[in-house]
């Protein structure tokens, strides 16, 4: 399995851009940069194109909502370019509690306006005069003025097929990214029960999928310890789940706690939620299930961390973004050290 880090900085950026061409001496694949709503991803991933030479560089994620798919497709080719062919297109729908309150746009028809984001970015990289008629986008725009009419992209990319990466978790979501995504990245992966509530998606997706896509790769996110004594590290897990399970979105309307509830964990789902919306942060932290911890993490003794991964590689995944519970660089380095040694033994 591949491995890589997503890059979380909001002060000592050059410090960690020096680590990150560390990294990449020592075996680092992939280097993924979120955006939520801190700094935009797209200025940080050029200036890493300049500090590295042979990492990919993915976007993780960009909101399906807060750029036109034309600006998307055109930033991608922008990046490829600069990186020499090495980005990655992570997209995702992110939720209407960043999609409307931060951005102040419609959290409306996310599964088809992902696919049309695809398609019109697909279309952009080959050239073609961008003519689009969907449900959500009109290229050029119907009605509008009337020297609107088509053009195509006047740089000639490196890449007329860039990656795309699809974060997803929704039973449809995951059909639309098996159908037309190279990488598919869900959160909070339990390789046991992957199958069960992933596997029909998956299935019908790969059915539509373009043989000319590859196979589907597969990235999780997993916090990674290996040690003897671990309850602590276990612990220190706790509050990003609840705060997904509980805080991201409301009663409702919250994906991750569909997701708990999916791999049959309604009762304690209910409660986190119940918890942390009251305010009662430290109990809903508490009463996250330390199977839940244990199946989604590579925490613990080393032998079962070797399990753990057989178990992920098993479910399908083909990568790992490792993330290291000491978050300094010695700690980043021996994680990362730590999988790709597991891996070659």
């Amino acid at each position: 399995m591949k491995t890589g880090i997503s890059l979380h900085v909001h002060e000592g950026f050059d410090d960690a851009v020096t680590e990150l061409a560390e990294l990449e001496r020592d075996g680092l694949d992939v280097v993924f940069v979120p955006e939520s709503y801190g700094f935009d991803s797209v200025s940080q991933l050029g200036y890493i194109a300049a500090r590295t030479t042979r990492l990919t560089l993915a976007a993780g994620i960009l909101p399906i909502y807060s750029r036109s798919p034309t600006l998307v497709a055109m930033t991608a080719a922008g990046l490829d370019y600069v990186s020499g062919g090495r980005f990655m297109l992570g997209l995702g729908a992110s939720g209407p509690q960043v999609i409307e309150g931060f951005h102040g746009i419609a959290y409306d028809a996310p599964l088809q306006r992902t696919r049309e984001v695809i398609e019109i970015c697909r279309s952009v990289w080959k050239r073609e005069r961008l003519e689009h008629a969907g449900d959500v986008f009109q290229i050029p725009l119907p009605g509008g003025n009337a020297s609107g009419k088509p053009l195509k992209l006047i740089t000639h990319p490196v890449r007329e097929r860039i990656p795309v990466l699809v974060a997803a978790i929704g039973p449809k979501n995951v059909e639309l990214a098996a159908e037309v995504a190279e990488v598919w990245e869900p959160i909070f992966f339990y390789p046991e029960r992957a199958r069960e509530v992933w596997g029909p998606s998956l299935a019908t997706g790969v059915s539509r999928r373009d043989p000319t896509l590859g196979s589907l790769e597969v990235f999780v996110s997993l916090t990674v310890a290996i040690g003897d004594n671990t309850d602590e590290v276990l612990d220190s897990v706790r509050p990003m789940l609840a705060l997904y399970l509980g805080g991201m979105g409301a009663r409702g309307h919250n994906f991750y706690n569909n997701l708990a509830c999916r791999y049959g964990f309604e009762a304690e789902a209910a409660e986190i939620q119940d918890l942390y919306l009251a305010g009662k942060k430290v109990e809903a932290e508490a009463a996250v299930p330390e199977e839940l911890i244990r199946a989604t993490t590579l925490i613990g003794p080393e032998g079962y961390v070797a399990e753990r991964l057989a178990a992920f590689r098993e479910a399908g995944v083909t990568g790992i973004i490792v993330q290291s519970v000491d978050n300094t660089t010695v700690g980043r380095r021996a994680a990362l050290g730590d999988i790709q040694r597991l891996q070659a033994s």
